[in-house]
């Protein structure tokens, strides 16, 4: 839906030759920075940053491609409004961004805290593991003491420090009176430490230092793994914040002043020259131009503008300065509005909870409990505290939850490759679970369904004469439908006609002279012609004959309509809903297939009946790539956006499709169905496990070495059981 006005991808070698990488570290500070959404790999960041260090004025440019974003050092006077452009020339989409909004996103200290206190608990269990095996195969006495002590003198140290987060939020419900997951974790690690602590100071045959290290060093992996998720998909609402334009052009009288945004106030008369990004809600006082608004509301065709007509933040002015009046500023304006509804349709995607988070709800607190008959039974068997201490710990250790651990990342790291091979990155670690639920699919038109850029399709019907002249026209403006004549008559081999006095009319065309008379091309009812219902542009040779129109048409995305086909054929429902104008959505609802659509949808239309659908208890799948699906995208039960999508809606979807080609899409609902399936069977394994195992430990039979191989052979049941999907 955005895609008309970007320039084309970098048609860039190395993004297929190399492979994608991560640059070092992101500079820290910088003066400007900008959001570059179509780079794919280190040949892209030493094109960009050599064209960037070699305009005047930069000091300094760096790439980071995990970011996607150039931050650069300059002179004062330089403005991201003159580094776009060089972009451009370079084949890339450059946005600016608002350094101080992105400020809040630069820090990623907890990530690294829990990174390195799962350095430490899995470099402390592999040592206490070696002594372990040792103690296995038969050391005895005070060499079986030793190794214990050596054991112990490592793990309450390191258990201590990596498992600070448990112990923290342990900690905090306790305080308050109640419990959470993190108070029986904290009680498993800590009945391990001291019983073995005790079977260590009494020279006793067994302890769990190794157990207790191997659960931490688990269980930190899976909060870490969360973490990340969460941090990667967290911030659609921060990418759109700072998508708004930074500073504006305030008219003081006669004299243009730069302000930040954040100093407009309503009545402000703000200046927007072409290609400008409209700061404020306002109305149009002076000047005609053309405006984009397919970023918010997906129409296709730029739409004419003049004094009167009414803008939203966001907007794109296309071919005249405009002179607009403020009526909405700052969190006012459409565009935060979007933006609160997409952080409101982020807190509602948040309460979905996993298959394994449902079936830890149970496993916790069952084992718990088992372990605790199990230690009042033994001791009013045997009266021995010891004894009874033991074989609760055993309990614990014994259904330590390796398997329930890898049930689900075994499983969907095989389905991620899978659909990786095919074209499909899947961001989020609950995508495949609830893509798996997928009763409707939910389709944008522009940018999605379709390329979002106009096709000639009657270049035929004109002579090259005329070709000539609508190319010289054609090449003197940035207009979408000028831009795609220009390539279809250049690639027709046309050359330009010599049409002097060259100029173009905003919100109008073009004009020039030749051969003494006036030629025009634009608009129908600038050339007095009939608009009709399909895309055009006018062309007037200044002969006496009426203006003929050359046609557009939106193309098909590749594999748009056999993903409809096999959505259709797998069960699914299918709507189209799209913010373009009713006769063009109904013409490509009606070329695939689509019953149901909805034109003219506003973004918080589309955001609306995505959730009238799951209310209905719909399971909701929304494919789109512009701002105005991002809330759409972010209350669906999954969402998927294509690479080419901003940044904001790819940071709010689920799964990016990296290809040109939809089909992918109705065999990632195969996949994500049968590893859900797997996920459901390794359950079960986990399951049928602990069945065979508890009543071992119950019974006094579980020694570390049988606790070692029940969890081994446990956890490598799964992993084959994973593989299958392959």
């Amino acid at each position: 839906m955005t895609a008309q006005m970007r320039p084309a991808m970098a048609v860039c070698p190395g993004c297929v030759a190399a492979p994608s990488e991560a640059v070092d570290m992101a500079p820290t500070e910088a003066r400007l920075a900008l959001s570059l959404p179509t780079i794919h790999c280190q040949a892209c960041i030493s094109k960009v940053e050599r064209g960037l260090n070699a305009h005047p004025g930069i000091h300094s440019a760096r790439v980071n491609l995990t970011l996607k974003r150039a931050l650069i050092e300059a002179d004062p006077e330089v403005r991201a409004d003159d580094l776009i452009p060089v972009l451009e020339g370079l084949g890339f989409e450059a946005h600016e961004l608002d350094l101080a909004t992105l400020a809040a996103t630069q820090s990623d200290r907890a990530g690294r805290d829990l990174l390195m206190r799962l350095a430490v608990a899995g470099f402390a269990s592999m040592n206490v593991m070696l002594l372990s095996i040792s103690v296995w195969s038969g050391a005895s006495d005070a060499t079986r003491d030793m190794f214990h002590w050596i054991s112990a003198a490592i793990a309450f140290p390191a258990v201590i420090f990596a498992g600070k987060p448990f112990f923290t939020n342990a900690w905090s419900a306790l305080r308050v009176g109640r419990l959470n997951m993190d108070v029986p974790i904290v009680l498993a690690l800590a009945l391990a430490l001291i019983t073995s602590l005790w079977e260590t100071s009494l020279s006793g045959e067994h302890a769990y230092f190794d157990a207790a290290l191997t659960l931490t060093f688990f269980l930190l992996a899976g909060r870490y793994l969360d973490y990340r998720t969460r941090a990667v998909a967290r911030s659609a609402a921060e990418e759109l914040a700072a998508l708004e334009v930074p500073r504006a052009i305030r008219m003081e009288g006669d004299r243009e002043v730069e302000v930040a945004v954040s100093e407009l106030a309503i009545g402000d008369l703000i200046l927007v020259r072409p290609g400008g990004r409209m700061p404020v809600d306002g109305v149009i006082a002076t000047g005609q131009s053309e405006l984009d608004r397919s970023l918010l509301t997906g129409e296709t065709l730029p739409v004419f503008a003049e004094p009167g007509t009414r803008v939203s933040a966001g907007e794109v002015n296309l071919t005249g300065p405009l002179v607009v009046r403020a009526e909405a500023v700052g969190e006012d304006t459409s565009l935060h509005r979007m933006a609160d509804l997409v952080a409101i349709a982020e807190s509602g995607r948040s309460r979905y909870t996993s298959l394994a988070d449902s079936a830890a709800k149970l496993y916790a607190p069952g084992v718990h409990i088992l372990s605790a008959l199990a230690f009042i039974g033994w001791y009013l068997y045997t009266y021995d505290l010891r004894m009874a201490l033991n074989i609760a710990a055993a309990v614990l250790i014994i259904t330590c939850p390796c398997a329930l651990g890898l049930a689900v990342p075994a499983v969907t790291t095989a389905a991620s490759g899978r659909l990786f091979k095919k074209g499909m990155l899947i961001k989020h670690s609950t995508a495949l679970e609830r893509l798996a639920g997928v009763d409707t699919v939910v389709f944008d038109k522009t940018g999605t369904l379709t390329a979002g850029t106009p096709q000639l399709e009657n270049l035929d019907a004109f002579s090259r004469a005329e070709l000539a002249i609508a190319l010289a026209l054609a090449e003197g403006s940035s207009h979408p439908l000028s831009r795609s004549l220009t390539a279809a008559a250049r690639a027709a081999g046309i050359a330009p006609a010599k049409v002097t006095e060259l100029q173009e009319r905003p919100g109008f065309g073009s004009e020039g002279q030749f051969q003494g008379r006036t030629v025009r091309l634009g608009r129908a009812a600038w050339l007095g012609a009939d608009q009709g219902s399909q895309t055009a542009a006018w062309l007037d040779t200044g002969d006496g004959t009426a203006p003929r129109g050359f046609l557009f048409h939106d193309a098909l995305r590749p594999g748009a309509a056999e993903a409809v086909a096999q959505l259709h054929a797998a069960g699914k429902e299918v709507l189209l809903i799209s913010g373009d104008t009713t006769a063009a959505v109904e013409d490509l609802a009606h070329r695939l297939g689509i019953q149901k659509w909805l034109a003219e949808a506003l973004p918080q239309d589309k955001a609306a009946r995505v959730q009238s659908l799951s209310d209905q208890g719909r399971k909701v799948l929304m494919v789109g790539d512009g701002l105005n699906d991002t809330a759409a995208l972010t209350a669906a039960h999954v969402s998927i956006s294509p690479a080419s999508a901003l940044d904001a809606a790819r940071v709010a979807s689920d799964i990016v499709l990296l290809g040109q080609d939809l089909e992918p899409i109705a065999e990632a609902c195969v996949v994500a169905s049968k590893a859900t399936k797997r996920i459901r069977e390794n359950f079960r394994i986990a399951t049928l496990y602990n069945v065979i195992a508890v009543p071992l430990a119950i019974a006094g039979f579980a020694t570390p070495l049988i606790a070692a191989l029940a969890m081994s052979s446990s956890s490598i049941t799964v992993s084959l059981n994973a593989l299958r999907l392959k």
